[in-house]
């Protein structure tokens, strides 16, 4: 495909799913500006979280939107580069977009982050909140955090505590592989720091950083692998990264576990297939078989109304859990305005589609939440990505479990 039809495409994309979020005109919706990859190698991501978004829009626009007014996602495809989504970002404020949202990569989440604080003190009569719903990195809501920022996905540390509280018994030898950008090393850290403190029984006999989207070929990869006697892979890989890296294991017969982090994004399932019964792990978020086996029907419902017209599982809940708090906030608040929506934010609480407790901390403007550890397994109500396997849930790590100590030291607006 060429670029400029390539272009053509993802202006014809972007166009429709505006369209299909909410077609009223522009003063009688609440925009947020959406940034993510829609081209490149990690495209199939945002074009999966841009479906999931129109699906979970329709529940929140029905269930009355905010301030009587309905949400609009405006797309802007950074190419998962932090020089593409600060000109996004500077596209969304001169529209006087109120919100930047951003799901994908915490290199493009820090420049987002830096970018909106300075916007906002240089134009406080036009400043926008950052919703950050996956730009992981344990240091965005630490050393890097920012009152302008409010994160709606659990970090890389609780996902860590989650990793390695979930591990077997049995095992002792493990491989750490992941992605050589801030995602990744913090990943790599946070790893390292949990498996010194719940099983300094296991042994690391590998640790290597890898080029970030650019691997084509992950067969020496799985050479080093075999020859350290790693009995698992923990890894923070995802989207290609990960795909590519379990195709290449399975293409050499290695036998090994792969203890993921995001293993349950779009290609994970349809990358090891059969080969992942009962040896690929993943911390995930929400899956139709939670719902199934904590006998929450709604829930179930709402995970199957998406599966209705999709082959890959609705794990997205604290995207849902996002937009319901923002549009509390706004309500609350009585505008968009960024200053009395954070505020307004702050500590709010809330009980997630499973009945779990959530909560916004104000310390650090980081969502308190649930995680679960889930098996690849034939042994599930619901398969992933038409396998045949589905993710079976292990190990449930509570909001009470994943309430972890934050170093964040906010400066907080004079006002």
């Amino acid at each position: 495909m060429t670029s400029s039809i390539r272009r053509l495409c993802f202006a014809f994309v972007a166009l429709s799913s505006a369209m299909a979020f909410q077609p009223a005109l522009a003063e009688d919706t609440i925009k947020i500006g959406y940034v993510d990859p829609f081209s490149g190698p990690f495209a199939s991501g945002g074009d999966e979280f841009l479906k999931v978004f129109g699906y979970i829009l329709q529940k929140v626009n029905a269930d009355g939107g905010a301030l009587g007014k309905k949400f609009e996602l405006v797309p802007f495809d950074d190419k998962l580069q932090p020089a593409e989504a600060l000109i996004a970002l500077k596209s969304i404020t001169d529209q006087n977009i109120p919100f930047v949202m951003q799901c994908t990569g915490s290199n493009v989440g820090a420049a987002l982050l830096d970018g909106v604080s300075k916007h906002n003190a240089r134009n406080p009569d036009n400043r926008v909140l950052y919703l950050n719903c996956g730009a992981l990195a344990t240091e965005l809501t630490n050393e890097k955090c920012d009152f302008w920022q409010f994160r709606f996905a659990g970090n890389v540390e609780m996902r860590a505590a989650a990793r390695i509280k979930a591990l077997p018994k049995d095992l002792k030898k493990v491989y750490l592989l992941n992605q050589d950008y801030l995602f990744g090393q913090s990943v790599q850290h946070d790893t390292r720091k949990w498996l010194e403190k719940l099983r300094p029984d296991i042994q690391v006999v590998g640790d290597e950083l890898m080029p970030f989207g650019k691997v084509q070929d992950f067969s020496s990869y799985v050479a080093k692998i075999k020859a350290s006697g790693a009995q698992s892979v923990l890894t923070g890989n995802y989207n290609r990264d990960l795909n590519l890296l379990i195709k290449a294991a399975v293409d050499d017969g290695i036998n090994i576990r792969f203890d993921t982090y995001l293993a349950h994004l779009i290609g994970g399932p349809t990358a090891i297939g059969a080969a992942g019964e009962n040896r690929l792990t993943t911390i995930s978020e929400f899956g139709p078989n939670v719902a199934v086996e904590l006998k929450k029907p709604e829930a179930e419902a709402f995970a199957s109304g998406w599966r209705a017209n999709h082959d890959t599982d609705f794990s997205e809940i604290n995207f849902l859990t996002m937009l319901q708090m923002l549009s509390k906030a706004i309500d609350k608040a009585g505008s968009t305005d960024a200053l009395k929506v954070a505020l307004a934010l702050e500590d709010a609480k809330a009980t997630d589609m499973v009945g779990f407790p959530v909560q916004m901390r104000k310390e650090d403007h980081q969502l308190l939440m649930p995680f679960y550890a889930v098996s690849f397994s034939r042994d599930v109500k619901y398969d992933a990505e038409k396998t045949g396997f589905g993710w079976k849930t292990d190990f449930i790590a509570s909001t009470e479990d994943l309430t972890l100590p934050t170093t964040c030291k906010m400066k907080r607006p004079a006002s």
